[in-house]
């Protein structure tokens, strides 16, 4: 080995006294693209390679080493110009599972035994044009509980984006399933029918629940999906994938649910990795449970300020999140341990299941699944320009400029004072956005943010209750303050008939949405004569 290549490794490789081998082996071109290491074929040099913790890179013929325990995913950080192979349902491989004597017992099994140490670990790519523009395909929770939901995933949400051209990747954020890991099976040939690579990320219900420690949480995920932490370049972009569950609960009594975080050993490994990374890269990190909701204590603070503080000198960076089946985009700063040059953005993406596939169903027998703070189910794609990205929304089963939905009174008294209003739900929206509304025509007006229940949700929600029979389907969940939703006031002093609404709402990004609609007024009209006025008492 060279020395320069043993210099580097001992910079960026913490010793870990409890690894009892060593694996080595090549990241190599693989030319014939047999996934094989054939003579001939020559070695990739600089690229990384993991073991979940510790990080190196290859040397000139492209070899690497690493240490090994018995619980250990070795994975390659693929680099921008270069592909990984693809399983049959386009599952990037990447990655190997070193436990020699598999997982412990489960309810869900985990991972067999894999044996001794190969002699040689290795990691084919192939060359692969990437541009510095491209698009990535973002899920939040698909979350099925079983095969009849895994039909509403697919019907619903794939069959919009199945053989979608012009997309690089694809990312879930977890939840990929709703405890049942024994629908991973499913869920993954419903996704490798998409057509493109698929990332995942593990959720909170994709773990053991069965399990006693936060390190053997993942044992069933893994079987299914490889390492839980890890990292891949794309273009400009470097993509961190975490874990940042920590099951069982460590806060006790009892160990039982689960908390956000990290242990050392993955903010280790993060650690390990931007030692890599240029500061003129996007950093994307994908997690499920957001670094912060609402009044909610979610997350460990010493553990978002530690992940803050290894970013701090990366000026562009997105942290994508799911798990709160809402849409919202939360913004960091030195309050809350972020004190890079501008505020940190994260985008919580909602949910493909929308309110865990809730609702009266539709005549093709699928559920509307709104989310709880109103946003329609759907998904997002994150387009990035070098370091630059735009987010856009797209509604499932909706043309791609529907960002707006609009609830209002149909008919309103004329000249008659009223506390209904003009609602915008902008799901892209956040504080600071303008949203306007104008009648007929009309000057523009602001719209007030409110910090409200979406009415249209609640109108589900109240259907279900008021019902004098059945629905068909799953009631909705309670409804929470929507993040996104703007008010103002319904005019009454127009004349009577048809008046056109329209709202205009412009996003973070600089781009501006339209929603139409149109209420009527009418003269109010009493059953019979006025009653005379009750005589005042004296």
């Amino acid at each position: 080995m060279k020395k320069s290549f043993v210099s580097l490794w001992l910079l960026l490789v913490p010793v870990i006294l409890s690894a009892q081998e060593f694996a080595t082996g090549r990241v190599f071109h693989d030319a014939n693209g047999n996934g094989r290491c054939d003579a001939g074929e020559a070695g990739v040099a600089g690229v990384g390679v993991s073991n979940g913790v510790a990080v190196t890179v290859t040397d000139a013929e492209g070899r690497y080493q690493l240490p090994v325990g018995n619980d250990t995913i070795l994975f390659v950080i693929k680099p921008s110009g270069w592909a990984v192979p693809v399983s049959a349902l386009n599952e990037p491989r990447f990655y190997y599972v070193h436990k020699p004597a598999g997982s412990p017992k489960l309810k869900y099994g985990g991972v067999a035994p894999t044996g001794p140490l190969p002699g040689a670990v290795d990691f084919a790519l192939v060359p692969h044009a990437e541009p510095d523009g491209f698009t990535a395909l973002i899920f939040g929770d698909p979350q099925p509980l079983n095969e009849r939901e895994v039909d509403y995933f697919s019907r619903g949400i794939v069959a919009g984006v199945r053989g979608i051209q012009g997309v690089a990747l694809g990312i879930s954020l977890g939840d990929l399933v709703w405890d049942r890991l024994d629908l991973f099976q499913s869920y993954r040939e419903v996704i490798g029918g998409i057509g493109i690579p698929w990332y995942n990320v593990i959720g909170n219900h994709d773990m053991d629940v069965d399990a006693t420690a936060d390190e053997v949480a993942d044992e069933t995920y893994e079987a299914s999906f490889g390492p839980t932490n890890y990292a891949f370049n794309q273009g400009q972009a470097h993509f961190i994938v975490l874990d940042n569950i920590l099951r069982p609960d460590p806060r006790g009594p009892g160990g039982e649910g689960f908390w956000g975080g990290f242990r050392p050993d993955q903010l280790d490994f993060v650690a390990n990795d931007l030692k890599l990374v240029g500061r003129d890269k996007l950093i994307v990190l994908s997690m499920h449970i957001p670094l912060r909701y609402r009044a909610q204590n979610i997350f460990r603070d010493a553990d978002r300020r530690r992940l803050f503080e290894l970013l701090k000198d990366f000026p562009h960076v997105l942290v994508l999140s799911a798990h709160t089946h809402t849409m919202q985009h939360n913004f960091y700063g030195p309050a809350d341990g972020w004190n890079g040059a501008e505020p940190l953005h994260e985008f919580d993406a909602g949910a493909t299941c929308g309110d865990w596939h809730s609702g009266e169903l539709d005549p093709a027998g699928l559920p509307p699944s709104l989310m709880r703070d109103g946003t329609p189910k759907g998904y997002s794609f994150l387009r990035v320009d070098g370091n630059r990205y735009v987010i856009d929304y797209q509604v499932a089963g909706q043309p791609a400029d529907v960002q707006l939905s609009l609830f209002h009174p149909q008919v309103v008294a004329r000249g008659r004072r009223t506390l209904a209003g003009i609602y915008a739900n902008f799901f892209m929206g956040c504080t600071g956005n303008v949203v306007e509304c104008r009648i007929d025509g009309g000057a523009w007006g602001p719209m007030k943010q409110v910090e409200e229940m979406d009415p249209t949700f609640v109108a589900h929600v109240y259907r279900w209750d008021t019902a004098d029979h059945l629905l068909v389907g799953r009631r909705p969940s309670q409804p929470v303050f929507s993040p996104h939703l703007w008010r103002a006031n319904i005019p009454i002093d127009l004349p009577a008939g048809e008046h056109q609404i329209e709202v205009r709402a412009t996003d973070m990004f600089g781009r501006s949405f339209t929603r139409r609609s149109s209420y009527r007024l009418a003269e109010p009209t009493w059953p019979g004569p006025s009653p005379a006025p009750a005589a005042l008492p004296r």
